[in-house]
């Protein structure tokens, strides 16, 4: 008999994923009590795409490293399962992801087991098992590279792999790690923002690849649905040996060549090219020396660079079948229904800061 989902503490749950696992856990009949442990409270204005009450969701403020603060939150909240999704975002420091994905998913970890939960899922990344070469159609065998991409994924990798090494049936202890690859959504700060400004300026001409390259996005709202099926399945002791310690990838299911979605998003503001000045890979990378180059001596931020030319031009996309067969998991919202939820969401936003 499944153990009932009696309350869920979600780690991160103030940030654009963590708005999104409330929204999802919230929808689940019988509904668990939801709490939020981050470094920041709810945000003041929730948007119209997430219909919970942020007045019933309690939440605890406090550092992820610190063993006071989250055992605080865990004694408060008794939760039946625990989901860690708390990360920075692409582009900072290496310290800022070794305190958080490594220091703090140490000691969520090491809090979890003393205070005796059974269940951890974690949020991972599809961009572990990446290093600049292509990916396709990739499943969990695949391993992790010596050598990683960047900062981000390294210290992601380092984290699930303590989070997979911490299951133990003996201790009556549990965990999951889900892999999503490219999340945009309502809450999206990165991904469909950026391609918007992208347009705003004009440069929507300039297309960097041949556009042959396959690569896997992620409606954040599907991400969060993951999230609770890998919860039921864990507390679930039919199922909770096909899950406890493994890893899964998930993805929308709809590889699409990667300037699609870019294209995509254009297309719902009204905006279609007529011609692409296509720049190849190596002479885009070229250019991204270059612009890291020029832009060291003038102290601005570069807008190409080696790093995005190998994201943009390599094959990313992956095999979901473990998460379809073991989980359940089955994309419930589309990349074009998804983007103009985003878009929506972005045009609420703007609204609302008049």
């Amino acid at each position: 008999m499944t153990t009932p989902l009696e309350s869920v503490l979600l780690i991160g749950g103030s940030g654009f994923l963590g708005l999104h696992l409330i929204q999802q856990f919230w929808e689940e009949s019988p509904r668990p009590k939801i709490h939020v442990f981050d470094i920041r409270p709810l945000p003041d204005n929730i948007s119209k795409y997430f219909t919970f009450d942020p007045k019933k969701i309690i939440t605890h403020v406090g550092d992820l490293t610190s063993e006071d603060d989250v055992k605080l939150a865990i004694k408060e909240s008794t939760p039946t399962v625990i989901v860690h999704s708390a990360s920075p975002i692409h582009g900072l420091g290496q310290e800022i992801y070794e305190k958080v994905n490594v220091r703090g998913t140490q000691n969520l970890i090491k809090c979890s087991k003393e205070m005796g939960i059974k269940a951890l899922v974690y949020t991972s990344s599809a961009g572990v098992i990446f290093n600049g070469n292509d990916v396709h159609n990739a499943d969990e065998s695949w391993p992790i590279p010596e050598v990683p991409m960047d900062g981000y994924n390294e210290t992601k990798a380092i984290a699930e792999e303590m989070v997979l090494k911490a299951n133990s049936p003996s201790e009556n202890f549990y965990t999951v790690a889900l892999r999503p690859a490219g999340i945009f959504g309502p809450g999206d700060r990165q991904l469909v923002p950026g391609l918007r400004q992208v347009l705003e300026r004009g440069q929507t001409k300039f297309q960097v690849g041949d556009n042959n390259n396959l690569f896997d996005w992620t409606y954040a709202g599907n991400v969060a649905d993951s999230h609770v099926l890998a919860a039921k399945k864990i507390l679930d002791p039919e199922t909770v040996a096909h899950v406890g310690g493994e890893k899964f990838f998930i993805t929308n299911d709809t590889p699409s060549y990667f300037w699609t979605l870019a294209r995509t998003v254009w297309k719902a503001d009204g905006h279609v090219d007529n011609y692409n000045i296509v720049l190849s890979r190596p002479i885009a990378i070229f250019v991204g020396y270059l612009s890291e180059f020029f832009s060291k001596l003038s102290g601005k931020e570069p807008g190409l660079t080696p790093f995005r030319v190998k994201i943009v031009c390599a094959y990313r996309y992956h095999n979901i079948t473990k998460a379809k067969t073991i989980l359940g998991y089955k994309p419930k919202v589309g990349l074009e229904q998804g983007i103009r939820y985003t878009l929506d969401w972005m045009d609420e936003t703007k609204e609302a800061a008049k």
